[in-house]
């Protein structure tokens, strides 16, 4: 398998990388006919599977299961993997690595965020001990197998942003996330004492980054960028203005098919697409 090193080769490529952020086999299914860049958001996660927020309800045995499925039904779209501060424990961290590494992930995320965590948008978040956080992105860069790994800072004071991020470059992970950036100066800021390490920007609708668009993040030398939540939330607008409608029309549900709306055979057509058997032809990544 070579997923880490398709990721890592798109990555290089000219002009920045989009990931979208899914957050069930449903969202992943829709996503695919539009991107071949999936992102496992910690946040749609923690939302889908438990109802919670992601502020460090995840369990990592979970995280595993559903990347397996996720690899499953779309061999060819890269996975790029929220895991948190590596549920805590380093030794944890690189057992749920080689984990994923197995399962098809193309790469991880990994914070130096100290729990109780927040969402890297939310307000109230601390930082490990930096030696600390090397210790564990150094032990999850020797069992990484052919992953990428995405180093990441939730770091707010100024002076340590740029710090740690300064640091991060020059560890052997393959590209820095600062969590929470907000504003375009502060990425040219980071852009500048990273070097020509890649560089990842997180935008998520509501957060504290600018909304900007690929040909301006490819203007700011930003390599990859991910989208968090824009699945999530369209789920959220959609499944409130159906049930609002339905309650309207007391309890007749709308005219579906024919290019009217969505009904059983245009669902059906979606998910048999992601039955493996029927995955006989090359994947978008060439493994």
């Amino acid at each position: 398998m070579r997923y880490g090193n398709a990721l890592r080769e798109e990555i290089s490529a000219p002009g920045t990388t989009p990931l979208i952020g899914i957050y069930d086999m449903y969202s992943a299914s829709v996503a695919a006919d539009h991107y071949n860049g999936f992102f496992v958001s910690g946040f749609g996660f923690a939302a889908s599977h438990y109802g919670l927020p992601d502020i460090g309800y995840i369990a990592w045995p979970d995280m595993v299961a559903f990347v397996e499925r996720l690899r499953l039904a779309f061999p060819g779209r890269h996975l790029l993997v929220d895991i948190d501060d590596g549920y805590v424990d380093p030794e944890v961290a690189c057992h749920v690595v080689q984990r994923l590494d197995r399962a098809g992930a193309s790469g991880v995320i990994l914070e130096d965020q100290k729990r109780p965590r927040r969402c890297g948008h939310a307000d109230g978040k601390q930082v490990l001990p930096f030696e600390e956080y090397l210790d564990k992105l150094n032990m999850v860069l020797e069992c990484r197998g052919d992953m990428v790994v995405v180093a990441r800072t939730d770091a707010v004071e100024e002076d340590d942003i740029l710090y740690r991020a300064e640091a991060l470059a020059k560890t052997d992970a393959d590209v820095v996330l600062v969590d929470g950036v907000r504003s375009v100066e502060w990425i040219r800021r980071i852009r500048k004492v990273i070097g020509d390490k890649p560089l990842l920007f997180n935008q998520i609708a509501g957060g504290k980054s600018p909304r900007l668009s690929l040909p301006e993040l490819d203007a700011l030398d930003v390599d990859v960028a991910i989208y968090s939540t824009p699945c999530l939330f369209a789920a959220h607008e959609a499944i409130d203005a159906a049930l609002r409608n339905l309650k309207e029309a007391d309890g007749r549900l709308p005219d579906a098919g024919g290019g009217r709306g969505i009904g059983v055979p245009e669902s059906t057509k979606l998910l048999e697409r992601n039955i493996s058997r029927h995955h006989d032809s090359p994947s978008l990544l060439g493994v």
